[in-house]
């Protein structure tokens, strides 16, 4: 099965697999054992049984799914947020490392990147708070600033549409400033003899950052935006929780907040049918993939140095 070469690589770099084992033990343990669970989504779970023994039900459980109004709504919800999001995510986090780099201060750069990671940091949870007081019908700040101006209170709770502009808002301003560090990091690896070449050219920023940043970044902005692209069916870049916590769970907002997770999170709390809920989850995983596939292809044929595989 393995060749004596494989052995031999081993031996010789044995301290880099070292610590490479903690990582893939995680990953074998956490994301590949409980594939085994993906037949709950064609069995009637039974817990006394437990899974071998469930009876299986063929496409049963994906019926209840496909055949509501929710199939649509939730699908729609994800793919809108996830795109959405990637692009306004990678253009301003472009915008910000290009502007953090030419600061021309390391203090001031740091101070930055400190005050810009800073959301990051912080969980949906408080995240729900301060949205709160920022949106409260009665004591929100935005209401009262509202009726200084003579203005009418806003029933941001109670109105779908303002939640398309609330939830990417949010999701910029907790992941914006983490993004754009990942990109400062790249663009410090672009070798400086890039500028220096272009000063003798004459070339003035614009010109640096169009002919030279933009360009030699677009290798990591392509394979950051395939990475996110696996988790465009995982709520919100992974942040299923920002779609819970901040409608509050109102029922009259599940038009606009209402994605894949919060549903199957929903269906397993309330209906209790982990068959359904599985079905759904391994809808929810096998249209990722294929969007990951399809995108890794289309980037392949442009360019095959860019994509993952």
């Amino acid at each position: 099965m393995f060749s004596l070469s494989f052995f031999k690589e081993i031996t010789k770099h044995w301290a880099f697999y070292l610590m490479v084992l903690p990582g893939l033990l995680f990953l074998i343990i956490f994301n590949y054992t409980p594939m085994f669970g993906v037949v709950i989504a064609f069995k009637d779970y039974n817990p006394v049984k437990g899974v071998w023994a469930s009876d299986w039900v063929g496409l049963k459980n994906f019926e209840f799914f496909f055949k509501s109004d929710a199939m649509w709504r939730v699908t729609f919800n994800t793919i809108f947020y996830n795109v959405l999001q990637i692009v306004l995510v990678t253009s301003l986090s472009i915008l910000f490392s290009i502007l953090l780099q030419e600061t021309g201060s390391k203090f001031r750069s740091g101070l930055y990147k400190s005050l810009m990671l800073l959301p990051f940091f912080l969980s949906w949870v408080v995240g729900d708070y301060i949205v709160y007081a920022l949106l409260n019908t009665d004591q929100g700040l935005l209401n009262q600033v509202r009726e200084w101006f003579g203005l009418a209170a806003i029933d941001w709770y109670g109105e779908p549409s303002y939640w398309r502009i609330i939830m990417p808002v949010a999701y910029i301003i907790k992941n914006v400033g983490y993004t754009s560090v990942i990109y400062v990091a790249a663009i410090t690896g672009i070798s400086s003899d890039y500028y220096e070449a272009s000063d003798i050219d004459g070339a003035s920023k614009w010109q640096k950052v169009r002919f030279i940043t933009i360009p030699l970044l677009m290798p990591v902005v392509i394979i950051l935006s395939l990475l996110n692209l696996g988790k465009i069916f995982n709520g919100g870049l992974g942040d299923w929780n920002a779609f819970y916590t901040l409608p509050r769970e109102s029922g009259i907002l599940f038009s606009s907040t209402d994605v894949i997770d919060t549903y199957v999170f929903r269906a397993l709390r309330g209906v209790s049918d982990i068959g359904m809920s599985s079905a759904v989850g391994l809808y929810q995983a096998v249209v990722g993939l294929v969007l990951v596939l399809v995108t890794n292809y289309l980037v392949k044929k442009y360019d095959s140095e860019s994509s993952l595989f």
